[in-house]
């Protein structure tokens, strides 16, 4: 515990850094490792967050350096100190404070706005147009018109079983060429009609 060095003030105020730099340096060879693992613990096994926990106790161990005795063995607990309560300010911060969006949160948000409607149905359409005619015809019936599988099986003079196989087999053709065109996941009757 003796092998921290201590900077001075004079040293500190050096531009280039090195004592500041050697200290830091001395500190994570010495603690590092068990001053994460204790914050890792502590943060339920984030260690991006231990790992920015552990870089504010040193920079604060820096800054009170000159108030620090290695000699005394008050460094640790102080260290340890400093890390729980770091842990305990940031639970607290997100209590207070509305958790930050992620990126795969927005990927769920729905969207309402009336362009990707518009792109939306201008995509099905397109797909549409690959699909065999008798695929298109029971499509149109069945989601666009409303039409039930007996009603759509009465207009096309077919038997109520092969307007269900039709159906499934548009729909199947219909979600590949929409997949092919960059459009995933569940595709309604009400998204773009």
């Amino acid at each position: 515990m003796n092998d921290l060095p201590i900077p001075t003030p004079q040293a500190s105020e050096n531009r280039s850094g090195e004592p500041a730099d050697e200290f830091l340096r001395a500190l994570y060879d010495t603690y590092g490792h068990v001053l994460m693992r204790f914050a890792d613990r502590l943060l339920g096994g984030d260690w991006h967050r231990a790992e920015d926990v552990f870089q504010e106790a040193a920079i604060r161990a820096w800054q009170h350096a000159a108030e620090l005795d290695p000699d005394t063995g008050a460094l640790r607990p102080w260290l340890f100190t400093v890390v729980r309560n770091l842990v305990i300010d940031g639970y607290r911060a997100r209590r207070t404070r509305p958790p930050e969006a992620d990126d795969e949160g927005l990927g769920r948000l729905p969207v309402t706005d009336g362009v990707d409607r518009a792109l939306t149905t201008h995509v099905v359409f397109d797909a549409m147009r690959d699909l065999a005619p008798f695929q298109r015809e029971v499509l149109l019936h069945m989601y666009y018109v409303g039409r039930s599988v007996s009603q759509t099986a009465k207009v096309l003079g077919v038997p109520p079983g092969t307007v269900k196989s039709r159906t499934h087999y548009a729909m199947r053709a219909l979600r590949e060429g929409l997949s092919s065109r960059g459009l995933r996941g569940p595709v309604s009757a009400d998204r773009f009609g």
